[in-house]
């Protein structure tokens, strides 16, 4: 065996550790029982002490040293490799097994606190959480930006810098649109009373309609909704309230863009650095594209109204035109995952803002439930009326992913950009939706992105698929245009 050859077969054993690693983690957020929360985090150190003892091995050093792949394809993976080994030798294996079993159990202590409203019994554990990622952040910055370093895990060659002048430059736009439209009559809102067994039913069915393959892959039910594996085992997870069936869902199929984009990666790639999506920020851009361009569109909510009155019966709204309005409908409301396409990013905004200071040092713990509300106050207007619909609705600071938040917003930028070009190649694309075919754009996506998997740089691989150089204009105009027609403007 050549040099490459024996550091990808070490990679697959390593990327296969990974996925089990990956499953330990659905299993907590499914089934597992509550009890077992104390045996789980220990379960989740040890394999997170062998897979960092893998990733920071001095052999696969040597290996990349030697190895001379000669195709784009190598050369990729040698690049991805060298990447996650660079910066797996500058984190202590002690504080990598640290943070892997503190956040296993500060899941479940979030859990807990949100379902008690008790931000208090929350603050230590995640003061905790936060003093390791710092440490972690400190190890890969070498003297850097904290925050830098912890989005390179997930948006990689992104600062934190980039990423609020993007933000600077949608923030006006969306807040005069917020304006503009909170000013004219409000659409119905959905009201009355929807099985959950009956949600879940046409949830899969929403699954399969937006081409996730149910052989290799599982809808179950989850607090906090989210997908998980890649390869051949590719899950989701959603979430049912009896008066809300959009939040069903709309999470459903946002959740299928993340797991259609992993099922979708080429198979030669399986169990190696390529054989997953690129960046979450791409990521992103598949189950935002998913949820609300396709999922939300005038075309697609006329199918899906029929498909709930064949489910649920009269359940209060006129016609598939009224029906578009409700599922668009912007109004006020506390919960990033329930947000309208005009408000979402001023949520994301928020806790890019408050995590950044947070790793910076000039936010305390003990002052984020205050700086939360504070924030949220200026701007959405209103206050904050519980935790769980504050700083406890979302589980990623509990499990330590600092610098995760702002890739949601990039990926709605991304999205913006596929579908300006997605519009054009599929010229038919209404007609499809509105029979509840999304092969067209389902299929465009895979070929000029899922595919690839990380054989190419998260920007790169957006302009190879949209033809523009990313950035916020097409999705502005995007959201301009549809919610001026929406609300008459």
């Amino acid at each position: 065996m050549t040099a490459f050859d024996e550091l990808m077969a070490f990679q697959r054993e390593t990327s296969a550790l990974g996925q089990i690693a990956g499953r330990l983690g659905w299993d907590q957020e499914t089934v597992m029982p509550r009890g077992a929360a104390p045996q789980r985090a220990e379960e989740m150190a040890a394999i997170e002490a062998v897979l960092h003892a893998r990733r920071s091995d001095p052999r696969v050093a040597e290996w990349l040293d030697q190895a001379a792949p000669q195709d784009e394809v190598g050369k990729a993976q040698l690049r991805e490799i060298r990447r996650a080994y660079d910066r797996a030798v500058k984190v202590p294996a002690d504080l990598a097994t640290a943070i892997a079993r503190t956040t296993s159990a500060a899941q479940g202590t979030w859990a807990q606190a949100r379902a008690d409203e008790d931000v208090s019994s929350f603050l230590p554990v995640l003061e905790e959480v936060v003093s390791l990622k710092r440490q972690e952040g400190e190890a890969l910055a070498q003297g850097g930006d904290v925050y830098d370093a912890m989005v390179e895990d997930y948006e990689p060659c992104t600062t934190g810098a980039q990423i609020a002048a993007i933000f600077d430059e949608m923030r006006p736009r969306l807040v005069a649109l917020r304006a503009a439209v909170l000013e004219r009559p409000e659409p119905a809102a959905l009201t009355g009373s929807f099985d959950e067994l009956t949600q879940m039913r046409l949830s899969q069915k929403l699954a399969v309609a937006f081409g996730y393959d149910l052989n290799n892959g599982r809808v179950d039910k989850a607090v906090h909704p989210f997908s998980s594996g890649s390869g051949l085992d590719v899950r989701i997870t959603t979430r049912t309230s009896e008066t809300d069936p959009f939040n069903c869902f709309y999470s459903t199929i946002h959740e299928v863009g993340h797991a259609a984009y992993e099922q979708g990666i080429d198979r030669d790639y399986l169990l190696t650095p390529l054989g997953r999506g690129v960046s979450m920020g791409v990521h992103e851009s598949q189950s935002r594209i998913y949820e609300n361009q396709l999922g939300r569109s005038r075309a697609f909510t006329g199918w899906l109204f029929d498909q709930m009155k064949d489910a649920f019966g009269d359940f209060g709204i006129a016609d598939a035109d009224a029906f578009y309005a409700t599922v668009n409908r912007v109004h006020n409301g506390y919960i990033r995952t329930e947000a309208d396409e005009v408000q979402y990013n001023l949520h994301i905004m928020l806790r890019f803002d408050l995590e950044r200071a947070l790793m910076a040092g000039d936010l305390q713990v003990s002052e984020l439930e205050a700086a939360w509300n504070d924030r949220f106050k200026a701007d959405f207007g209103y206050a904050v009326d519980k935790p769980s619909n504050g700083c406890l609705q979302d589980v990623h600071w509990s499990v330590g992913l600092f610098g995760y938040f702002p890739t949601y917003s990039l990926g709605n930028v991304y999205a913006g950009c596929l579908y300006q070009a997605l519009r054009g190649a599929v010229p038919e694309l209404d007609e499809q939706l509105a029979e509840g075919d999304t092969t067209g754009a389902t299929a465009w996506l895979r070929e000029h992105v899922q595919q690839h998997g990380g054989l190419y740089a998260p920007r790169e691989i957006i302009q190879r698929a949209s033809g523009v150089e990313p950035g916020p204009e097409p999705l502005l105009d995007y959201l301009e245009q549809k919610f001026s027609g929406l609300y008459g403007l």
